[in-house]
């Protein structure tokens, strides 16, 4: 059966991974966090100093997911998306969050004071939002609401009934 690759994108701290570990789980989709992948592979490309993080070999990481991304049924979680393949995703998800909210959840992860502005600006001035609509056709770009319990389970109800639809559209 064909299943369909889901990219879930947005500013860090806003939810991506709670609601793309508990998709997988609901959906059966396989999930991936970037992140996790660099870090146990060492997909790296030196340290960036101002940040405090590694730098991604975006190359290396593409590399890495070629083969999972073209047998379908993965829900991919990363802040960013415009280094992707634009042919591995059939849908994006960029999760958005209230900048009061997020910036708690920043604090609550120890970053540093320009770590936290540049993410807030970043979440303010939508750059996640515009990168994707750069990157992906329109009309599979979508955003979401990532504020409150309630709008995880929202998410993730929309998104199954979205996964179910597509799967009945492309079945032979």
């Amino acid at each position: 059966m064909l299943l369909p690759n889901i990219l879930l994108t947005g500013t860090p701290g806003v939810g991506k991974t709670t609601l793309g570990k508990e998709l997988a789980s609901r959906s059966g989709l396989k999930y991936i966090n970037v992140g996790d992948l660099a870090r146990e592979g060492q997909l790296y490309d030196g340290y960036d100093e101002e940040y405090d993080c590694p730098i991604l070999d975006e190359e290396r990481v593409v590399d890495e997911l070629e083969n999972q991304m073209s047998e379908g049924g993965v829900i991919v979680d990363y802040h960013g998306c415009d280094f992707f393949p634009e042919r591995w995703f059939h849908i994006v998800f960029v999760l958005t969050t209230d900048n009061s909210i997020l910036y708690n959840r920043l604090e609550t992860r120890g970053y540093n004071e320009k770590k936290l502005k540049d993410n807030i600006q970043c979440e303010i001035f939508q750059v996640l939002h515009e990168e994707a609509l750069a990157s992906y056709k329109e009309e599979i770009v979508h955003q979401l609401p990532s504020n409150k319990p309630e709008d995880l389970e929202d998410n993730i109800s929309q998104i199954l009934k979205w996964i179910e639809q597509w799967v009945k559209d492309h079945s032979s």
